[in-house]
């Protein structure tokens, strides 16, 4: 079911136009992600402004569609627990992302490449619905920005691009094909920790405890989707721990 039409977008919420329209491209093949991209823009807007008029009559609309799409989708688990939703999404950014990278480094530069690494940005965007962004995804979307404004303006001005990770705005970039994508990978060693560590029938564990193991879990089988060996093994040990020690 295609979202309800919104009202024209207020001059106040510019900084959220790409990721509704993001929402409005997903709406069919990615239906999970375009319910996050709507959040983040419903969250971002109440931030905005959310008491002149054109302001609060958008935001209701845009409420309306989270509203409806939760009701459609209420029995998916990405919908309903946000540890699932943020492994989806962020599963989806980096999907995008290493759509766009391979291109890159392939030497293959085109629109669709550009988009890819812009909405991978974007989705980045989103994932602060679930919390803090950690480091690694602060990184990839500073990259994935960047890379895609300066391909875009490359191929305007008709010249060739430069593949892969290149210096940006005076300073090095720390992204390499290890931290982003599979290629021969170091598999980080057994937490030496874990060969003595107590049982979990010995371990009170909190409901929180238990939430974050989960997370460890699905992150870990995030990085398996994309044969990503050493995240998926450390995401595992870290869960081990947790459910071991009760401690991460």
């Amino acid at each position: 079911m295609a979202a309800a039409a919104l009202p024209p977008l207020p001059p106040q919420f510019k900084s959220i136009q790409h990721h509704l329209r993001t929402a409005q491209e997903l709406d069919k093949r990615e239906p999970v992600v375009a319910y996050y991209c709507r959040l983040y823009a419903m969250q971002t807007g109440m931030k905005i402004d959310s008491k002149t008029p054109e302001c609060r009559k958008f935001l209701s609309k845009l409420m309306d569609q989270l509203e409806a799409m939760k009701k459609q989708f209420g029995d998916n688990e990405a919908i309903t627990q946000e540890i699932v939703g943020s492994a989806h999404v962020e599963n989806y950014a980096l999907k995008m992302f290493l759509y766009a990278d391979n291109e890159d480094r392939a030497g293959q530069f085109h629109k669709n490449m550009i988009k890819s690494f812009y909405t991978a940005s974007l989705l980045i965007d989103v994932l602060t619905v679930f919390g803090e962004l950690s480091e690694e995804n602060v990184q990839h979307r500073k990259y994935a920005r960047w890379k895609a404004a300066y391909i875009h303006n490359c191929l305007k001005n008709g010249e060739t691009p430069q593949p892969g990770p290149i210096g940006m705005e005076g300073e090095s970039f720390g992204v390499t094909s290890n931290t982003i994508q599979p290629a021969a990978q170091n598999v980080p060693l057994v937490d030496p920790s874990l060969y003595s560590a107590q049982s979990a029938g010995e371990v009170r564990l909190t409901p929180e405890d238990f939430a974050r193991a989960q997370k460890y879990c699905k992150y870990a089988g995030s990085a398996l989707q994309y044969e990503d060996v050493s995240t998926a093994v450390q995401n595992l040990q870290k869960a081990l721990k947790l459910l071991m020690t009760g401690r991460e």
